[in-house]
């Protein structure tokens, strides 16, 4: 199981990665134990403290010249997560 899906890059993480905080896509199961081994294995930082948010998949409608399609955007869980002070994850670097 991969329990990093993502990095966020919004303009609200982005502001907030100068102080060592940064936000991630994760798996629907993981719990912060998890996210936390799994960040300083893949990134080489030491994790601090977790937050996470469960988002339910919110309603959506569509509609087209033949008919009206309905269903739901998939549910999610967001892991916002600071680092020690110093360490620095980079997303770019391998562009």
């Amino acid at each position: 199981m991969d329990i990093l899906k993502k990095p966020l890059i919004t303009e609200k993480i982005s502001a907030m990665n100068e102080q060592g905080i940064y936000g991630f896509i994760v798996e629907k199961k993981a719990s912060k134990p998890e996210i936390k081994k799994a960040v300083e294995k893949m990134y080489d930082v030491k994790v601090v403290e977790i937050r996470t948010m469960r988002y339910a998949g919110k309603p959506k409608t569509r509609y087209t010249k033949t008919k009206i399609v309905s269903g739901f955007s998939n549910a999610f869980k967001k892991a916002i997560v600071q680092v020690a002070e110093g360490d620095i994850i980079d997303f770019y670097g391998e562009i």
